[in-house]
């Protein structure tokens, strides 16, 4: 009997029509009747659908023609990529969607390498091509310059009107190959028979559910799994019982079993969610038993590479263990998070979380702050640097805190990427001169058709930090995208740089700056804070200082009130007099400590935006 399961993922660029796709699938092969669907139904957070974005790899079950068809929805997004890469692994292809009007964009090519470094089996697709602005004939020549397949076998389809979604999956079922591993006894979902074999599941994501525990989600590579199985992770070595079993419609809809190839979830009971880590594998407790060493773990995923490091605080103090609740579960979520406890004198006690990308922080936040109800205050981001110090000792430091003394420090090495900017050729004078300006260094230039080329250039992380994708798309008129990859540590002369208000030095707003660039961020940091910062009874100095240099600053005028008012008349010297009076009281205030400020939530966004 032939194998009836297919596996496979769609990957593109951001933006180029994968949410809108996987509906159209959905609606055709009838997974979710007409009257329930609605715009992106694979995107289950509000914040995906606001944005328009896929933020969470989301698998689902579609049955079509007899064959049960595993579909993985991805993120375009570089800040996402390793959803991207977990999804890869659990599938046997990928439908490579390619926006009509836009073409291959450098998301297209990150993701169909890390796709082709998979060994999985590409379905070419041109995506909208009923947009007024669709290029299609200058839209195959890049695939297939890029693929080098044949012009016959690129698809073209609308996702908005469902144009060539049928033979999407007609080619999905004769192109890709059902899942391997599979014993003689073939199994076909849609009419269970057996499937033998040890049973292997990788948990390429999870999921934490405040009554039924951790839920993880998975690939069978071998075996097969029922209801009320034992089971045990091989990582870990944490054990429990399978509370339930079944797919993903896109609901968990309950089978009570998988077997070989399938896509599904495993209900794991677990209420620790250290226990059950994506990556980790599977099986059946009593085997184990068994057969000791038996079985071999599969082999899971390359560890992330956070390169974007930030201080998460709450603004109660009392609401640590919430915070810290929040994320471990936030964490099984978001398998590219990382996390330990940090301590500020001026925030209390936080964490130091490390991220892919400025968009990863900003989703996370607005994730604790919505799905936990939590208040923050996030300092400003820096990337990780290694010190190597005189006496031969060397550390990786994440926040300007950790930095060591100067004259303890031999030399700092910075984090570079290796980014491909793809944009049409008219542009490529603006976007040199941009990253020359950010330190990036030049490699070459290749050329996609007559029109469009692929900038390849090395570039410090921290100057694409914050700005700089704006920036970018500013100097290409909104044609140009980008795509990163760390590529090594390399020398770095910077310098840590404090801030100071009202004479205090303010540990969160301290950063890690090169030094022919202190002035300028030290003059930037203190015009922000003069504007968002709220007047006080007393004036307020604002202070950039480097090794206890002063090299910028600015003044807030103290609030005045009118202490005179109430005189009507009689002696200029009783008007001094008050005046005096209120000039000594605002110092005795200072002097008492009550001069102390305390800088807004809002502050602190403006300065990471900047």
């Amino acid at each position: 009997m032939e194998n009836k399961i297919r596996n496979f993922c769609i990957i593109a660029h951001i933006d180029h029509g994968k949410s809108t796709m996987a509906d159209r699938m959905l609606e055709i092969t009838g997974t979710i009747e007409k009257r329930k669907m609605k715009d992106q139904v694979l995107d289950r957070m509000d914040l995906e659908r606001e944005r328009g974005i896929t933020i969470k790899l989301q698998p689902v079950r579609m049955e079509y023609e007899e064959y049960a068809l595993n579909l993985i929805d991805t993120p375009g997004h570089v800040d996402f990529t390793y959803e991207v890469s977990r999804s890869l692994a659990a599938v046997e292809g990928a439908v490579l969607l390619v926006d009509a009007s836009q073409g291959i964009q450098a998301q297209t090519l990150a993701n169909l390498y890390l796709a082709l470094g998979q060994d999985l089996t590409i379905i070419p697709v041109i995506n909208k091509i009923d947009l007024p602005a669709a290029n299609i004939e200058k839209t195959k020549k890049e695939i297939i310059q890029l693929l080098g397949c044949r012009e016959d076998e690129i698809i073209l389809a609308s996702g908005k009107t469902g144009q060539g979604v049928v033979e999407i999956l007609a080619e999905i079922i004769k192109k890709i190959p059902p899942p391997p591993f599979v014993t003689e006894d073939q199994y076909n979902p849609l009419h269970p028979d057996k499937a033998g074999g040890r049973l292997r599941a990788l948990i390429f994501d999870s999921n934490y559910d405040e009554y039924r525990g951790v839920v993880a989600y998975v690939r069978i590579f071998n075996g097969m799994i029922k209801k009320h199985d034992k089971i045990i992770l091989m990582a870990t070595g944490a054990k429990s019982e399978a509370l339930d079993v079944g797919v993903f419609k896109p609901e968990y809809k309950s089978t009570g079993k998988l077997a070989t190839g399938e896509i599904g979830y495993i209900v794991t009971g677990f209420k620790d969610v250290s226990e059950c880590r994506v990556g980790d594998t599977i099986t059946l407790a009593n085997a184990m038993l068994m057969k000791a060493n038996s079985i071999e773990p599969l082999k899971g995923y390359d560890q992330v590479k956070p390169m974007v490091f930030a201080g998460v605080f709450p603004h109660e103090g009392n609401e640590f263990e919430e915070l810290r609740e929040a994320i471990s579960k936030l964490k099984l979520n978001d398998a590219a998070l990382i996390y330990e406890p940090e301590h500020s004198e001026a925030l209390g006690f936080g964490f130091r979380c490390g991220f892919l990308g400025l968009l990863h922080l900003e989703i996370f936040q607005e994730r604790l702050s919505r799905e936990y109800n939590l208040n923050l205050t996030v300092t400003i981001p820096s990337v990780a640097y290694k010190i190597y110090k005189k006496n031969g000792d060397n550390a990786i430091i994440r926040s300007p805190q950790q930095l060591p003394d100067p004259s303890e420090i031999d030399r700092i090495e910075e984090p570079w990427v290796s980014m491909d900017i793809i944009a049409p050729k008219e542009y490529i004078g603006a976007i040199l001169n941009l990253v020359q300006d950010k330190r990036g260094v030049y490699k070459n230039t290749e050329y996609i058709n007559e029109s469009r080329v692929i900038l390849h250039y090395e570039i410090p992380m921290a100057a694409i930090l914050t700005d700089f994708y704006d920036k970018i798309k500013s100097a290409s008129s909104g044609y140009a995208s980008i795509n990163y990859e760390f590529s090594d540590y390399k020398k770095a002369d910077v310098v840590k740089m404090d801030i100071l208000v009202a004479e205090d030095a303010v540990e969160e707003l301290a950063m890690i700056v090169y030094r022919d660039d202190a002035f300028k961020r030290g003059k930037d940091v203190v015009n922000i804070l003069k504007e968002t910062l709220p007047k006080q009874m007393f004036t307020i100095k604002l202070q950039a200082a480097v090794g206890g240099k002063i090299i910028a600053a600015e003044r807030i005028s103290a609030m005045r009130k009118d202490v005179t008012a109430k005189l009507y008349g009689g002696d200029v010297s009783r008007k001094r007099k008050l005046l005096e009076k209120q000039k000594k009281g605002k110092k005795k205030m200072k002097a008492h400590g009550k001069g102390r400020v305390e800088i807004p939530s809002h502050t602190f966004v403006k300065l990471l935006k900047k």
